[in-house]
Parts: structure tokens; C-alpha cells; sequence
């Protein structure tokens, strides 16, 4: 149990070109074959034949000249994620924008979608589940325009490109939300309050946790 106190959050603002996947192993957690200069630590975007890894930012647990293993990336499961469809590119996360004076996090969306099946042998319908809704996740900050993350929020804004947003927790866990941002800089102004803006980040898949 803890309180969402002193969570350091940062901006991915940089990426690295993009470096082809060859190959792709079904493992409790991925290996791919590329040639790179990755080194273990680092995140990088995934973009490939796999649904459930498209758009989601992963930690490299480990690094070669020829390979690099995705940390968590569980694929043993072929019908999740089926062999030989792995392969796509990674683009490495080369700059992190530290974000500070954050006033609140929201997260809205994410919940379990079901649908209602109609059956003509009874008169009880049964509810099977159909993936979940699209989850944004919406940051309020003070407002100060001279600060790196104003400039940085803006500029992946109005680019439209995606980014991640990664908040570090105290006792070392990580959140890694991938998406788009939506980055309003006219600040709120109600009197007494400090004058804040925000951002929305809009998730292209389900939130990577370390």
C-alpha cells in the first residue's frame, strides 16, 4: 500500500531512428534478433505484427550487438502471439524531459467491455467479454511557461507524434503510458488557485508496469 506522493514524472521527447526486427521468439519474455546499440535499461517503442505489444513501450532487460530481450514481454502464449508474427521495429527513447509541479493525475477508461448475447433456447442472455475501453490518462501541472516540459509538452502536441509518459515511483516501480498528447497551454484561472494547465495522453494499448 502506498500514496501517489513523490512520483517523478518525464516526457519522452526524442527517439532514435527505427531499427528493424528481423526475428522475434515466443518466451516468458521476448527475444528479438536486430542489429543495434541498445544497452539493458533502456526503453524503446514497439511497432510489429504483435496487437497485444503494438504501441507500448518496454525496458530492455538485456542488450547484444545482435539482440535485445523486452522485460516482462511474456509470449509464450502463441494464439496471444503467434510465432513468427513478431518481427516490425523498435525506436529507442533518447531524450526524457523531467515534469514537475504536477497538481494531479487522472486516469479515465481502461474498464472491461462485455457484449449481451441473445440466445433463442432460453430466456437468459450470457455476457462475454470484448477487450476493454480506451484508456487517457490526463496530467494537471502549475502553469510555467519557462519551464523544459511546457516547451516539450507543446511541441509532441502539435506534431501530433507519439510519446510516452513514464512515472517513476519512490520505491523504484515504473509506469509507462504510450499515446498521443493533447497538450492545452491556456492556463486555468480561478481566483485563489494556482493557475494550471493539462495534458491528455491517449494510450494506443495497455499501460507497461515494472
Amino acid at each position: 500500500m502506498q500514496l501517489p506522493n513523490n512520483i517523478a514524472f518525464a516526457l519522452a521527447s526524442a527517439f532514435s531512428a527505427a531499427v528493424l526486427i528481423s526475428a522475434a521468439s515466443n518466451a516468458s519474455e521476448a527475444v528479438f534478433t536486430a542489429t543495434n546499440t541498445f544497452a539493458a535499461g533502456d526503453f524503446v517503442e514497439y511497432t510489429g505484427g504483435w496487437g497485444k505489444a503494438n504501441g507500448r513501450v518496454f525496458r530492455l532487460k538485456a542488450a547484444t550487438a545482435t539482440s535485445f530481450t523486452a522485460e516482462g514481454l511474456d509470449t509464450t502464449d502463441t494464439s496471444l502471439f503467434p510465432a513468427g508474427a513478431g518481427t516490425g521495429s523498435v525506436r529507442k527513447i533518447t531524450t526524457w524531459v523531467p515534469i514537475v509541479g504536477v497538481t494531479g493525475v487522472e486516469i479515465s477508461g481502461g474498464d472491461g467491455k462485455n457484449v449481451e448475447v441473445p440466445l433463442v433456447d432460453t430466456d437468459m442472455p450470457v455476457m462475454l467479454p470484448d477487450g476493454f475501453t480506451a484508456t487517457t490518462v490526463t496530467m494537471t501541472t502549475a502553469d510555467d511557461k519557462s519551464l523544459p516540459h511546457h516547451a516539450a509538452l507543446k511541441k509532441v502536441s502539435d506534431s501530433v507524434t507519439l510519446t510516452c509518459l513514464r512515472g517513476t515511483l519512490p520505491g523504484g516501480g515504473i509506469l509507462l503510458y504510450a499515446g498521443y498528447c493533447s497538450f492545452n497551454d491556456s492556463p486555468s484561472m480561478a481566483k485563489g488557485s494556482v493557475m494550471a494547465v493539462k495534458s491528455m495522453f491517449s494510450l494506443q494499448n495497455k499501460v507497461v508496469r515494472y
